[in-house]
């Protein structure tokens, strides 16, 4: 069964493109299809993906006019992308124009469903969808065409209120989209297990929305030196590990031959660290599945009283 799930804060530097593409790439891992749809302007995700950047002129075009998707097929194992870029910058002007005359985009929502996986006639397990902060109304769109909703956040104040922020906006898109559910909290440059943050983003999230809202209890570390390995080599958490692996097996191996160990192009990481950072994401990958899955064993149970 394919969700949509959409990755959002009310501001930028909270790790939002980061979370996407390591949680793509985690869960394509472990066997399940998944698309991930870019739909900001800057582009970002060609960086942690490997890509290169593009313009995101398809996604527009189909967002304003209902034109097919172009996917970029094959980016990992069992990933596909649909690329953002500049080209995403009209939307917001498409929408205003439209509606001035009383009429509607085609949408995302649409676009996304007619993308299937090449060569198969399985559907993706997962479309992720990274947002931009400052664009409410394509939050607006990609809201209105998902099925979950997961916010990243950081531990700074400024944080914390693009967090409120997409709160509100999240509130206000379920009158148009009720099936759009709060998937969860995750806390993203944070030591694992930070109870007193935990309790700020509930508090702020109580006052929003009259409830508390679950938190994952799995928190990304961030580390300089990984961000800056994984983003120059277009690495994803998983694999920076793996790459780590291999340059230790091969130095070890040129020491035992008594050969030069060159290390002009060596990483900035450590492999220890390489190696928590991909138990993060692992983690959290998991602990996302498995919410979706409750989330929808409760609604199916619900449906059933």
């Amino acid at each position: 069964m394919r969700r949509v799930v959409a990755i959002a804060n009310g501001k930028g530097g909270v790790g939002k493109t980061t979370l996407t593409a390591g949680l793509a790439g985690q869960v394509a891992a472990t066997g399940l299809r998944v698309l991930v749809v870019d739909t900001d302007p800057q582009g970002n995700m060609g960086r942690d993906l490997g890509y290169g950047l593009q313009d995101g002129s398809s996604l527009g075009l189909a967002i304003t006019h209902g034109l097919p998707l172009d996917v970029s097929r094959g980016v990992r194992d069992r990933l596909d992308v649909v690329p953002g870029g500049p080209a995403l910058w009209d939307i917001a002007a498409a929408f205003t124009s439209r509606g001035a005359r009383g009429a509607s985009l085609p949408g995302l929502r649409r676009a996304v469903d007619g993308v299937r996986p090449e060569g198969t006639d399985d559907d993706y397990d997962l479309v992720l969808i990274d947002t931009p902060p400052g664009e409410p109304i394509l939050q607006e769109l990609v809201f209105a065409s998902s099925d979950y909703l997961i916010i990243p956040t950081r531990s700074d104040e400024a944080s914390l209120d693009g967090l409120v922020v997409v709160a509100q906006r999240f509130a206000a898109a379920r009158a148009v989209n009720p099936d759009l559910t709060l998937l969860g909290v995750t806390l993203f440059g944070v030591r694992a297990g930070s109870t007193r943050l935990i309790k700020r983003v509930q508090s702020a999230l109580h006052e929003t929305l009259d409830g508390a809202a679950p938190v994952f209890a799995t928190s990304i570390r961030y580390l300089e030196s990984a961000a800056v390995d994984m983003r120059s080599r277009g690495l994803l958490p998983h694999e920076l590990e793996q790459v780590h692996r291999a340059d230790k097996s091969l130095r070890i191996n040129r020491l035992r031959q008594g050969a030069r160990v060159d290390t002009g192009d060596s990483l900035l990481s450590r492999d220890s660290s390489a190696a928590r950072l991909a138990s993060d994401y692992a983690e959290l990958a998991q602990e996302v599945l498995t919410a979706m899955t409750q989330k929808e064993a409760q609604a199916r149970v619900e449906v059933a009283v």
